[in-house]
């Protein structure tokens, strides 16, 4: 696994927000999964995961995916 401080990162504001609804959470959580994405190393199919939740989380943080 590369860059494990962005996947656990991502994993704890998605988990934070999941728990709490926290929009702020969202928002960070959202970032860091692009941040992974922006690293280049997720096969095809990670990679758009990554950029599906990102758009949810954008989405139920009020923010413009």
């Amino acid at each position: 696994m590369t860059h494990p401080e962005l996947w656990i990162g991502s994993f704890d504001q998605l988990l934070r927000h999941d728990l709490t609804g926290c929009r702020h959470a969202a928002r960070r959580a959202a970032l860091l999964l692009e941040r992974l994405i922006d690293c280049g190393d997720l096969d095809a199919e990670m990679k758009q995961l990554c950029e599906a939740m990102t758009e949810r989380l954008l989405d139920q943080a009020g923010a413009v995916a």
